[in-house]
């Protein structure tokens, strides 16, 4: 595992996202680079840099195909606080990326099972995902994946804890009760099939979440923990991030990193 950790939430955001474009931009261009994305507060920052990269023709869109991780049951895709919307609001309207490319849950489909089968065939038909950009939840979880998901969980609906709708209920004028109880959600299982997964952790409250992560032993009670076992996981993180992490930790990753702290090039 690759532990990469910015002075600032600027930073690593902008590092997530240079990252992600060199590794379009070195993809094979006879098939598709296939990308797992994530919503929420903590991607917005690499959604940015991204935007700005694509107007400045530093990178394309058009041969990406992505799929989201999550979306909420019961909101219509025009919902303002649907994932459909988020994405399109903060991201796909900005870049140069075909609509038909675009993957998100349906999380108004007539049978939702027949949906969550559907979306993991779709992964598996376009030739599985290259990168998977997650986030993480202050108790630990990645995509909707809360404490005392399976590890080799799939694509499936689940019900949100309470800690998850609190965490969330700022996007519903702060009312928990306003929050779907449920969403449709990558599983553990499809995350790690994944060729590579990058996760993005930012901020004191996630602090706790990033030490079991990191440091602590592979735990269904905290799905981050699945990561240790992937042979391509990369973590990018801010300074606050790391409270809760021993020191010697943090200067371990700090001095194997240190040589790929560099600038980019993206000429």
């Amino acid at each position: 595992m690759r532990v990469v950790i910015q002075q600032s939430y600027e930073l690593m955001s902008k590092w997530a996202a240079y990252y992600l474009v060199q590794h379009i931009n070195e993809h094979d261009s006879q098939k598709p680079f296939v990308l797992g994305l994530p919503t929420g507060s903590t991607p917005l920052g690499m959604y940015r840099e991204l935007i700005t990269l694509c107007k400045a023709k530093k990178v394309s869109f058009k041969n990406v195909i992505t799929f989201n991780m999550d979306e909420y049951v019961g909101l219509t895709s025009e919902h303002e606080q649907s994932y459909h919307r988020f994405m399109w609001d903060n991201f796909f309207s900005h870049i140069d990326i075909e609509p038909k490319n675009v993957h998100i849950l349906n999380g108004m489909a007539i049978d939702l099972q027949k949906e969550c089968t559907a979306y993991e065939k779709a992964i598996c038909d376009a030739g599985g995902i290259d990168l998977f950009v997650g986030g993480l939840g202050a108790d630990g979880h990645i995509a909707f994946n809360e404490p005392g998901s399976s590890l080799s969980s799939r694509t499936r609906i689940k019900t949100l804890t309470r800690d998850t709708k609190k965490a969330n209920a700022r996007f519903f004028g702060g009312d928990p009760e306003k929050v779907p109880s449920q969403a449709l959600t990558v599983g553990v299982g499809t995350i790690m099939d994944a060729q590579e997964v990058m996760i993005l952790v930012s901020g004191m409250e996630k602090a706790r979440a990033l030490k079991h992560g990191i440091e602590m032993g592979v735990n269904h009670m905290w799905t981050i923990s699945c990561i240790q076992l992937h042979p391509k996981a990369i973590v990018v993180c801010d300074e606050d991030a790391t409270n809760e992490l021993r020191v010697v930790t943090v200067r371990y990753f700090k001095e194997i990193e240190a040589p790929n702290l560099r600038n980019w090039d993206l000429d």
